[in-house]
């Protein structure tokens, strides 16, 4: 583990867990990155890898086939996967929120449906929210839910970004249910759809259309999802209740939250290596780079952020493993370490000089990553109104 993102406090089975994670990341996940990044191609291999670890079910008890670990311990795993490369973390963050959901929310039924093959990466996981209309405007979206007769639902509309859209076959989704209550957020229930793995109508009345073309986080399939008069029953309610969905989907978003901020870590603390190894190689007005003055407050400057981003993150984890509320810190987290890692890579990637716009050069493929950190789990502007609300309610003057 680099000096960096020394954790005290770990027992000896999370640290060891940890290191076999790292020597995974090194061993079969860099050596292959670039190649499978170019090519846009799903890591198979790896991802049966990952399963072989137990990585799908870090986080599920083992009373349901897991391994019973922690959130902080789930979020350093993931660190170290998304230094190696950042849409195997993907593969595993929406798949962790669906399982944590299950997990919070199901009814024991469900759980034990689905979370022992959720452990052993048998069943794959995805969750949907957004839709082409709207992105963090949860309220706004149109996919609505109609009750029929008994116990009988039909859904009807499209789903957007679903990271794992064609290799999952259980998707969490939000749609609207005309329950006549108050409020909109209590309108909203979340269904367990299952499909099969690929695209076109991997269900009835469901559709994957095929893969989102994006600049970067490559690899992981990024797709939409089309209901057309997808039949279902009350059976497949998250926890067997409509109109809970929008709370179960913003806990799963919290945890999303520390995960993504975790990933921004694994990222950043990628691009901070890669930096001080080139400014130790490279030689310009005979000395090293890494001898010039300006340099060295580069490099000072990145190895600061990624220390601050990644002990933000781990007390975010730590808050909610404890029990207690971390709306707040999660999304300090997220925001923190996501503006950190965009600024670490690009300070990398102008130690690169020209050599970092080849994409023979890993920090090509960084820079072109980064991004999707901003905006994933609610952009910028959007942890910022969380954070706002927070303080206020901390900190409100007694009248």
């Amino acid at each position: 583990m680099s000096r960096l993102q020394t954790t005290d406090g770990l027992t000896e089975e999370q640290q060891e867990l940890i290191k076999l994670v790292r020597e995974f990341v090194d061993e079969q996940i860099i050596p292959v990155a670039q190649e499978l990044e170019h090519a846009d191609e799903y890591p198979t291999k790896i991802v049966e890898g990952m399963k072989e670890m137990g990585i799908f079910g870090l986080m599920i008890p083992e009373e349901y086939g897991g391994l019973g670990e922690s959130l902080l311990t789930y979020a350093l795993c993931v660190e170290e996967i998304a230094r190696g490369w950042m849409s195997v973390s993907g593969i595993i963050n929406t798949h962790f929120i669906v399982a944590y959901m299950l997990l919070q929310h199901g009814t024991e039924e469900q759980k034990q449906r689905y979370l022992p093959k959720m452990a052993t990466g048998e069943i794959r996981g995805a969750f949907s929210m957004s839709e082409p209309g709207l992105g963090s405007d949860v309220a706004a979206i149109k996919s609505k839910a109609v009750k029929g007769e008994g116990d009988e639902w039909t859904l009807t509309g499209q789903k957007m970004w679903l990271t794992n859209g064609g290799s999952a076959n259980l998707v969490a989704v939000l749609v609207k249910t005309d329950l006549g209550a108050g409020s909109v957020y209590k309108n909203m229930t979340t269904f367990l759809i299952e499909k099969e793995a690929g695209f076109g109508e991997t269900a009835q009345g469901v559709t994957v259309p095929g893969k989102i073309e994006k600049m970067g986080y490559k690899g992981v399939d990024t797709t939409e999802l089309v209901l057309e008069g997808h039949r279902t029953t009350s059976a497949q309610i998250l926890g067997g209740e409509p109109g809970k969905g929008f709370y179960q989907m913003m806990d799963g978003v919290e945890v999303g939250r520390v995960n993504v901020a975790a990933r921004a870590c694994g990222v950043s603390m990628r691009a901070f290596e890669l930096g001080i190894a080139y400014s130790q190689q490279r030689e310009t007005f005979g000395k090293k780079i890494a001898e010039h003055q300006g340099i060295l407050f580069r490099l000072a400057d990145m190895a600061t952020k990624v220390e601050a981003s990644h002990q933000m993150m781990v007390k975010a984890a730590r808050l909610k493993d404890a029990g207690a509320r971390n709306d707040l810190e999660a999304g300090m987290a997220k925001y923190l370490a996501a503006e950190n890692c965009a600024d670490v890579v690009e300070q990398s990637f102008r130690i690169h000089g020209g050599y970092g716009y080849s994409k023979e050069y890993e920090i090509e493929r960084l820079y072109r990553e980064a991004p999707m950190l901003l905006i994933g789990e609610g952009t910028a502007e959007i942890q910022k109104m969380i954070i706002g609300r927070r303080l206020l309610e901390d900190f409100k003057l007694k009248s």
